[in-house]
This record gives C-alpha cells, sequence and structure tokens, in this order.
C-alpha cells in the first residue's frame, strides 16, 4: 500500500485526504496536537511537527512515497524556509517517488490580461508571490535529485467557507470596468482533486495552471457573488481612488491582470472539474450554506490571483 505524507493540514488538503486515504496509507503533518482527532476521522494518522522546528520533522525521514505539500510560506520575507526545511527532512532516507506542491499564480505578476500559459516568465511583483517562486525552485532542484516533483498554480480559491461575503456586506468598492483586471479561479473541492491527480499522474519538473474554465474581471466576480446571495452589489471606483479605500492585500490583487490557460492540466492530470465555471461554483455554496443554516453566510478573505 502506498504511503502518503500530507504537509499543510489545511481547508484543501482536508478534502483532499478522504479521497487518498481510500487508497493509501495518509500521515498529516500537523503543529498543534489539538489537531490530531480531526484528521483521524479524514482517516490520516497524524504526525505533530513544525516546519519552522527543523528538529521536529525527524519522524517524516523517508516516512512516505508521496508527499503533498500545501504548506504556506512564512508570512514575511522573500524566502521560504519552511519548504527548505521539509526537503532537508525528506533527504535524510529514500526519497518519496512524487511530491506535489500547491503554489500561487501569483508567480506570474501582471499579464495585462493575456492568456498565461505554463511557459511564460516569472515575474512575482511582491514579496508574497517572491516567497512562493523560492519555494518553486528549491522544489525543481530536489526534483531533479530523483524525486518526481508537480506545481499546481492556484488562483483564487473559493468555496462556502471561503467567500468574501463580509466584503460585500461591508460595501467594498471594486474597480469600474475601465480600471478592472482578469481573475481567475478554482473551487477547493477541484483543487484538491487536481492534488489527488498530480500525486499519481503529474510529471516530473512540471508546472501547472490549476485553475477553471473562466475567465472573469474582478468587478464583475463580485457582482455574481452578490447575486447569487441576494446581496447589494458593490460599488465601483476609479484605481485612483482604490488607494485609501481599500487594504494593500487587496490592492494588489487589483494590480494583476490575467488569463489563465489550463490546457495543460487536462490534458495531462486528465481530472473533469466538478466546477468548471465559477458560476456554477457559487451556486453549489449557496446551496451548501442554506444547508448549514438558512442563516449562515460564512466569509473569508478573498485569495485571488
Amino acid at each position: 500500500m502506498d504511503r502518503i505524507l500530507v504537509v499543510g493540514s489545511g481547508d484543501v488538503a482536508r478534502r483532499a485526504i478522504p479521497w487518498l486515504a481510500r487508497r493509501a496509507r495518509v500521515y498529516a503533518l500537523v503543529r498543534s496536537p489539538d489537531q490530531k482527532a480531526a484528521l483521524r476521522a479524514l482517516g490520516a494518522i497524524p504526525i505533530v511537527g513544525d516546519l519552522d522546528r527543523p528538529e521536529s520533522l525527524r519522524r517524516i525521514a523517508g516516512l512516505a512515497d508521496r508527499v503533498l505539500h500545501c504548506a504556506p510560506p512564512p508570512a514575511s520575507g522573500d524566502d521560504d524556509p519552511r519548504t527548505r526545511h521539509l526537503l532537508a527532512a525528506l533527504r535524510r532516507r529514500s526519497l518519496a517517488r512524487a511530491l506535489v506542491y500547491i503554489g500561487t499564480t501569483g508567480v506570474y505578476g501582471d499579464c495585462r490580461g493575456d492568456i498565461v500559459g505554463e511557459s511564460r516568465p516569472l515575474r512575482p511583483a511582491n514579496a508574497r508571490a517572491r516567497r512562493r517562486l523560492a519555494a518553486e525552485r528549491q522544489l525543481r532542484r530536489f526534483g531533479r535529485s530523483g524525486c518526481r516533483v508537480s506545481i499546481l498554480r492556484a488562483p483564487g480559491i473559493y468555496a462556502a467557507s471561503r467567500l468574501s461575503l463580509a466584503r460585500l456586506e461591508r460595501c467594498d468598492p471594486v474597480l469600474r470596468p475601465e480600471d478592472d483586471v482578469f481573475t481567475n479561479h478554482i473551487h477547493a473541492d477541484d483543487l484538491a482533486r487536481l492534488c489527488c491527480a498530480a500525486l499519481y499522474r503529474g510529471r516530473a519538473n512540471r508546472a501547472y495552471n490549476a485553475s477553471d474554465d473562466s475567465w472573469m474581471m474582478m468587478g464583475d466576480y463580485f457582482d455574481l457573488m452578490a447575486d447569487e446571495f441576494g446581496l447589494s452589489r458593490p460599488p465601483r471606483l476609479a484605481r485612483a481612488d482604490a488607494a485609501g479605500r481599500l487594504s494593500p492585500m487587496t490592492l494588489s490583487f487589483m494590480s494583476e491582470s490575467r488569463r489563465l490557460d489550463n490546457r495543460r492540466l487536462k490534458r495531462e492530470l486528465k481530472v473533469r472539474l466538478r466546477y468548471p465555471d465559477v458560476a456554477d461554483g457559487l451556486a453549489a455554496a449557496r446551496r451548501e450554506l442554506r444547508r448549514r443554516s438558512p442563516d449562515s453566510q460564512e466569509s473569508s478573505a478573498h485569495a485571488g490571483a
């Protein structure tokens, strides 16, 4: 039986674990013992360890045949020491056969609305994306040592528990159409399925745009969400007026425009997306929230690219 190590047991990883656990022995690296019961319920064997403390990672050396790396870099700097610590631990014994990393399409930087394939030069425009690029470079070097490394570059990840409803309720503005940018999205369930497929089908040192089929202007995305959930559409404003109204992170998303080409993903990973269009995914999210509670409207910050 295959042994799979999941590193970074957040939302997407927890969506992938049940599928993997039916086919393999799954280990999940967690920082806190408090998370162990929830991961056992999903079918994983929890291992307490912290990517910020390399001495805590000894148990994962040689443990798994395949590794799913979902852990983000630290919140500051231009490097990713967490990935470095993980790879050092994996090198101590026999290498895993395959490793899949969830990165970000932010590594492309601003593409001025161009259609972007995986071979486009990487020009990250902020420290958050530079940390992700640092992780990619470390992983590609690691992949030359015999482990088959695949990188899933994810754009804005959404699901019922990952929506920006609070932003709509606050009436936060978006850009007017003439100043707006193209955004791309992937439903968290589809990203989890892509992770599982890449562990077995991903090609060596290969990057994939892990996005759905829809390209949307950012303002249109928020209009669609507002309409789906019966909220007011956000006000529009000129880019010149945005700096005083929005957070630096939101402004950074509004400064990059690209349309992702996902043909490589479909051709090589052979996954049929459950939500190929963001409209389908938002409708499913609304139904899910309604099933949980008629009055429930969970929200989180928009993670976009």
